[in-house]
């Protein structure tokens, strides 16, 4: 495989480094020449672990053409990478048990010309790779000839048959090469690539209502979905295939909503403890994905990760223990489907004002900055929206002034023509109570409520609301 290489620092850099490899005083020894590198290139050798890719060593080729990597202790096994001075190609290889060969080919085709000595895992690796280059290049024009045919047209069938032939042979290719070489590194990623196919998913049963449930094939193909793939096997981590299955189970099986994602989060968790560096690897990923997520109510996900598996995770030192304890102190009572945290504060006037003294189908609490360049500009957009959608859908607004100028902040009010409750807390330390239980760390953030101050949505746009609202009214017809 040849691609495009991208150094990466991550916090997976401390993920990897909480583990000590076991060390073999045998080391390593990586021989790679290929055909126009100069004297003196610098290149690197890099793993996978995950999603990202890790430089493990450097080396500069010497008067003979060779890069030599080599080490006291052998490397964790995987798939590695051999990065050049023009990083816009690389190509990948297999870190084996021996880690005593050689690699010899050329920076025009890397794949093509390899030759291999010293290592059976490399040797399977690079026949396979050359199979697949020619069965596709005889595919590529097939499928062109095939996309060109007209509907009806009887070559269609002729055509599809010999693509289907060919897809056969790679089958049987990666068949007979475990059948051949069952304990290969490389026969377990041809296992962990495979899926279910249509064939294989037996006849959906039929429902009470006499027909055929229609949701038995997508259930069959998520349950085994992992039939083949190896949790106990940390070189798996090290490999390309790793997180795509994962983020594939994750993102594209499992319904995009926090109960279901939770519940395939422990699923996957429960899979991984065969492996300490597997599971690690997991819970770490799981938690920190859905911490960062975009979607809305997924911070759910990762309090629920917190507070399920950081008692397990040894890994985590006891600062970063503490922050993240303290992150889910504040997020968990800000989750979708809580009550809102009460809220008492002064109006223009100088009069309290508090939250849950509103009565409304509807209520958005508005955190905003009369000084903030981004709330100038959206917070017009809500007066837009309130005026000509929100209030007639039984909306109240509650807007929190963050800051104390009172004077610029009655100004904007005036001028903005800004008719709802407009609140403000002139005591600095309450001010920054409320922004932390209301997790405030910018502007505007706008939180949906119904009517029993319960949070419907929240850090959702101002244009946003209506249509929300609208799916919200939807929700209560169906119930």
């Amino acid at each position: 495989m040849t691609t495009n290489f991208t150094k990466t620092i991550t916090a997976f850099a401390l993920l990897v480094s909480g583990f000590a490899f076991a060390g073999n005083t045998e080391g390593y020894n990586i021989k790679i020449s290929a055909k126009g590198l100069k004297e003196g290139d610098k290149c690197l050798l890099a793993n996978y672990y995950g999603d990202k890719q890790y430089i493990k060593d450097s080396a500069k080729v010497n008067a003979k053409g060779e890069v030599i990597f080599q080490g006291k202790e052998k490397l964790p096994q995987g798939v590695y990478l051999f990065v050049p001075p023009n990083k816009n190609k690389y190509f990948d290889f297999m870190m084996d048990s021996e880690q005593n060969f050689s690699l010899e080919t050329d920076t025009l085709d890397f794949i093509k010309n390899m030759k291999v000595k010293g290592s059976e895992e490399n040797k399977f690796f690079y026949d396979y790779q050359n199979f697949m280059m020619a069965k596709q290049k005889q595919v590529e024009p097939m499928q062109a000839k095939l996309n060109s045919f007209k509907k009806g047209d009887d070559s269609i069938k002729i055509m599809r048959d010999k693509l289907e032939l060919i897809d056969t042979e790679v089958k049987n290719y990666k068949l007979d090469l475990i059948k051949n070489h069952p304990t290969s590194f490389v026969a377990k990623l041809f296992k962990a690539m495979e899926e279910i196919q249509d064939k294989d998913i037996p006849e959906p049963p039929v429902l009470s209502n006499g027909r055929k449930d229609s949701t038995f094939a997508y259930h069959y193909f998520k349950t085994h979905f992992f039939d083949n793939f190896d949790f106990s096997d940390d070189r798996l981590l090290r490999t390309p295939i790793f997180s795509t299955k994962i983020k594939r189970y994750m993102e594209k099986l499992t319904p995009q909503t926090p109960d279901s994602i939770n519940i395939a989060c422990d699923y996957l968790v429960n899979k991984s403890r065969a492996n300490k560096e597997v599971f690690k690897y997991i819970v770490y990923w799981l938690t920190f994905t859905y911490e960062d997520s975009k979607i809305m109510g997924m911070d759910a996900v990762f309090v629920h990760m917190v507070k399920g598996y950081l008692k397990e995770s040894d890994w985590v030192d006891s600062t970063h223990n503490y922050k993240m304890k303290e992150r889910i102190m504040t997020l968990e009572p800000l989750l979708l489907g809580k009550k809102a945290p009460g809220i008492n504060m002064l109006d223009t006037l100088g009069k309290n004002v508090s939250l849950y003294d509103i009565k409304s189908k509807y209520t958005v609490v508005l955190f905003w900055d009369h000084g903030c360049s981004h709330c100038k500009k959206e917070v017009p957009k809500l007066v837009e929206a309130y005026n000509t959608k929100l209030k007639a859908k039984g909306v109240t607004v509650y807007a929190v002034e963050t800051e104390d100028k009172p004077e610029d902040w009655k100004k904007f009010i005036r001028e903005n023509k800004m008719n709802w409750y407009n609140v403000h807390q002139p005591d600095e330390y309450s001010r920054a109570v409320t922004k932390k239980i209301y997790d405030i760390y910018s502007t505007p953030v706008i939180y949906l409520l119904d009517e029993n101050k319960i949070i419907k949505a929240k850090r959702i746009d101002s244009e946003q609301l209506d249509g929300f609202i609208d799916m919200l009214e939807k929700e209560k017809i169906k119930k």
